[in-house]
C-alpha cells in the first residue's frame, strides 16, 4: 500500500525563508511565526499520514454506492470525517463569526495540500463545502449567512456547486434548469445537473446545494442565470432540519478515478430554493470564488504528484535491477537499486523539481489572495487573477504528467493495481478537467486576462521578473545558474505576448491556437522564478550556518536541474506559438 509523509519541512522553508510570511503586513500574518505554523502543519500532517492515507486505497477500491436513494461512502470515511470536523480543520480559514478559525488562506491551502496528497477523494467533501461557504459568505444576506454558514463551517452540513447539465458544460448559457418564483419569496427549482461532486453522502446531516438556474422571463443566455441555495432537507427559521426537499440522486457516475467521492446526477423536481445574490447575476456570485477554487484545484495536481513521487522514490531505492554503468554500487547484492541509473534519476528529478517549485507557486498565489482580501491590495488581486489560469492549468497538467512518470519508475509493477500507483494517475487526471478544463483556462488567459486593464497585470509580472533579475545579478553563482536562464525564459514569454498583440487582432485564431503553449510557457517562467527565489533563500541559510546544510544544498541542486533541464521548454513553446494558426486550422472538418 502506498504511504504518505507530509512535506512540512519544505512548507516551512517556503513560508518563512522564501515568502517571509511573518514579516508581511497582511492582516493575520504577524501571527504566522515558525512555531505557530509548525504546530498547525505538524498536526495536519499527522492526520494526513495516519488517518487519511490508509483510507485512500479503500476509497478507490470500494467507491460509493447508491441504495434506496441514499449515497454511502467507503468504509472508514465517516469516522475520518468526524475527526476532521472535531479538530476544526473544515473551517481553518473561515470567518470566526460563523465558527471558523479565521486563519489566512495560505495556511488552509498548505493543510489541504497534505490532506489531498493523502486522500484526494475524501478531501473533496470538505473542499466543495468551502467553495459553497465562500459564495454564500460573499453574496448572501445577513439572514442567509446566519442560517447556513455555521453548520457549513463545521461541516455538520456540507455543500456543493451545481453548474453542469447534460447539454451544457462550459457554455452555461445553454442551461435548462428553471426557478419559478413563489409568493413567499422562495423559488421552485426544476431540472437536472450532472457531475456534482459530493452531491449526496452519509458524512453530514444535510447537503446545501448551490444551483445555477434561469428565472423565466429573464435575459437569454448567460445573462439570465441566477444562483440558488437548495438544501437536501428544508431548514426552519430556528435552524432545525425539517422535511426532505424535492430533489434526488438519479445516478452515481462511474469514473476513471476519485472513486471515494460521490459524483452524482442530481434531479430537482420543484425543489424549494432561495435566491443567492441578485436575480440574473448568478455568474457574478460564481466568479467571486473562482481564484480561490482554481488555485485549490491546481494544488490538487501538485499534491497528488507529491504523493506519487514519494512512493516512486522509495521504490527506486529498494528495487534491485541491473548494475550502474560506472561500476557496482551494491556489490554485496545481486544488483544495484534502480536509482543508480541516469534515466531513473531524470524521472525522479523531473518530479522533485516540479513539486517543490509548484508548491512555492501555489503558496505564493495564496499569499496574493490573502493580500487582496485582507488588506484590499488591488495590485495583488490583479496579479493573482492573471496567474489563476496558469496556477490551475499548468499545475494540473504537470501534476498528471508527474504522476504518470512516477508510475513509470515502477515499470510493469506500476500498472498493477495493488501497488497503488495507477490510482495517483487516475485521480490526478480529473484536476485537468473540472473547475474549467485546461483548454478553457488557456483561452481565458490569452483571450481575457492577458489584455485585461490594458495589459497592466501582465506588464506588472514582466516588471516583477525584470526587477528580481536586476536585484540578483551581482551574485555570480546565482546569476549564472538561475538569473540568466530566468531572463531568457521571461524574454520568450514577452515575445509570445507580443506575437499575440501583433497578430491576434488581424486573426484571433493566431492567438487562440497558441494559447495552450502560452499557458505552459508562463507556467515554466513562474516555476523558474520560484526556483531562483528558493535558491537565494537556501544560499542565505547556508551562509548563516544552518544546521541542516544538506537540505539547503539539495534545494540549490534541484533548482539547477529545473533551470537546465525543464525551463528551456519555453523556447519550444515560443516556436509553436510563433507558427500561428495556419497549420492548426488547415484541414476542412470533413478531412479529420
Amino acid at each position: 500500500m502506498p504511504s504518505y509523509t507530509a512535506p512540512v519541512k519544505d512548507m516551512q522553508f517556503i513560508l518563512h525563508d522564501v515568502l517571509n510570511v511573518s514579516q508581511s503586513d497582511v492582516r493575520g500574518y504577524d501571527e504566522l511565526d515558525r512555531d505557530f505554523t509548525a504546530a498547525i502543519l505538524d498536526e495536519a500532517g499527522k492526520i494526513a499520514s495516519e488517518v487519511l492515507a490508509p483510507l485512500n486505497l479503500v476509497g478507490d477500491r470500494e467507491g460509493c454506492r447508491l441504495e434506496n436513494g441514499m449515497v454511502h461512502t467507503p468504509t472508514g470515511f465517516k469516522a475520518a470525517f468526524d475527526q476532521m470536523r472535531a479538530g476544526g480543520w473544515t473551517g481553518l480559514d473561515c470567518n470566526p463569526d460563523y465558527g471558523g478559525q479565521g486563519m489566512p488562506h495560505i495556511m488552509a491551502l498548505a493543510a489541504n495540500e497534505m490532506f489531498t496528497g493523502a486522500n484526494m477523494a475524501f478531501t473533496m467533501y470538505q473542499g466543495l463545502t468551502h467553495g459553497a461557504y465562500s459564495a454564500i459568505h460573499a453574496h448572501g444576506s445577513e439572514a442567509q449567512k446566519a442560517k447556513w454558514l455555521p453548520k457549513m463551517v463545521s461541516c455538520d452540513w456540507t455543500g456543493t456547486m451545481n453548474l453542469t447539465e447534460p447539454q451544457c458544460g462550459t457554455d452555461l448559457g445553454l442551461m435548462r434548469t428553471k426557478a419559478e418564483p413563489q409568493s413567499d419569496g422562495s423559488y421552485l427549482v426544476s431540472g437536472q445537473k450532472i457531475f456534482i461532486s459530493a452531491g449526496d453522502h452519509d458524512l453530514s446531516e444535510n447537503v446545501i446545494h448551490l444551483v445555477l438556474a434561469k428565472i423565466p422571463g429573464g435575459p437569454e443566455g448567460i445573462k439570465g442565470v441566477s444562483l440558488f441555495i437548495v438544501p437536501k432537507f428544508l431548514v426552519d427559521d430556528d435552524g432545525q432540519i425539517g422535511a426532505r426537499n424535492s430533489l434526488s440522486v438519479g445516478n452515481l457516475e462511474e469514473k476513471m478515478g476519485i472513486h471515494g467521492n460521490a459524483t452524482c446526477v442530481m434531479n430537482y423536481d420543484g425543489a424549494t430554493g432561495y435566491l443567492l445574490g441578485e436575480e440574473h447575476k448568478g455568474m457574478r456570485a460564481m466568479f467571486t470564488m473562482m481564484n480561490e477554487a482554481r488555485l485549490g484545484v491546481g494544488m490538487q495536481g501538485l499534491a497528488v504528484a507529491e504523493a506519487a513521487y514519494q512512493n516512486a522514490l522509495i521504490y527506486a531505492k529498494d528495487r534491485l535491477q541491473g548494475r550502474a554503468v560506472t561500476g557496482a554500487e551494491n556489490p554485496d547484492g545481486p544488483a544495484d537499486p534502480l536509482i543508480v541509473h541516469p534515466d531513473i534519476r531524470r524521472g525522479l528529478m523531473d518530479q522533485k523539481s516540479f513539486v517543490e517549485a509548484g508548491r512555492a507557486f501555489a503558496l505564493w498565489g495564496a499569499q496574493m489572495i490573502d493580500s487582496s482580501m485582507r488588506k484590499d491590495d488591488a495590485a495583488a488581486e490583479s496579479l493573482v487573477s492573471l496567474l489563476t489560469p496558469v496556477l490551475k492549468g499548468f499545475l494540473t497538467d504537470q501534476g498528471f504528467e508527474m504522476a504518470v512518470l512516477a508510475q513509470q519508475i515502477y515499470g510493469g509493477h506500476g500498472y498493477i493495481e495493488e501497488q497503488g500507483m495507477s490510482q495517483f494517475a487516475r485521480d490526478a487526471r480529473i484536476a485537468m478537467i473540472y473547475e474549467g478544463a485546461n483548454g478553457v483556462q488557456a483561452l481565458d488567459l490569452v483571450g481575457r486576462k492577458l489584455a485585461s486593464d490594458g495589459g497592466k497585470p501582465a506588464m506588472a509580472f514582466f516588471d516583477l521578473v525584470k526587477g528580481f533579475c536586476k536585484d540578483n545579478a551581482d551574485d555570480d553563482e546565482i546569476a549564472r545558474d538561475f538569473v540568466e536562464p530566468l531572463k531568457t525564459a521571461s524574454k520568450h514569454l514577452q515575445e509570445a505576448a507580443m506575437y499575440f498583440m501583433q497578430n491576434g487582432m488581424k486573426n484571433p485564431n493566431h492567438a487562440l491556437a497558441g494559447s495552450y503553449d502560452f499557458m505552459h510557457l508562463f507556467g515554466h517562467v513562474c516555476l523558474g522564478l520560484m526556483w531562483a527565489k528558493m535558491a537565494i533563500a537556501a544560499k542565505a541559510k547556508l551562509a548563516e550556518g544552518a544546521d541542516d546544510a544538506a537540505f539547503y544544498e539539495t534545494k540549490i541542486a534541484t533548482g539547477r536541474y529545473y533551470m537546465a533541464r525543464r525551463l528551456p521548454a519555453t523556447a519550444m513553446h515560443l516556436v509553436r506559438i510563433s507558427s500561428g494558426a495556419d497549420t492548426v486550422m488547415a484541414l476542412d472538418v470533413a478531412n479529420f
